[in-house]
């Protein structure tokens, strides 16, 4: 009977194992049994750490217009509905945006909204 080598199929699927956790701390990035636990974790919170991301960044958008629009004397609760009603289609993240590196042209968006 022929001998039957199994080294490679073995090894090909440590190394697909292996490569999913690249960047995890200590042992979970070489071992093998660690790895594996560790990935057992890792997947269901990667789904949930993308639907977290999307919050986490429009908060930190609305603190940013927030900061501004009181500089320019108006809160961010009267600024959106005032936009809203001036139908100017910005949305938070380049209201950030312009916030953050262009404050001058941010008060004259205040500005208009305000009239």
């Amino acid at each position: 009977m022929p001998r039957v080598k199994r080294g490679k199929i073995a090894h090909k699927k440590r190394e697909r194992l292996l490569k999913h956790t690249k960047g995890f701390r200590w042992g979970r990035k070489s071992k093998e049994r660690a790895a594996k636990e560790a990935l057992l974790h890792a997947l269901p919170r990667m789904f949930r750490g993308r639907k977290e991301k999307k919050r986490v960044f429009r908060r930190l958008w609305n603190v940013k217009i927030n900061a501004a629009s009181r500089a320019n004397d108006m809160s961010y609760s009267r600024l959106i509905p005032a936009l809203k009603s001036k139908n100017i289609l910005l949305d938070r993240k380049i209201l950030a945006d312009l916030a953050e590196h262009e404050p001058a042209v941010f008060a004259k968006i205040v500005e208009f909204a305000r009239q």
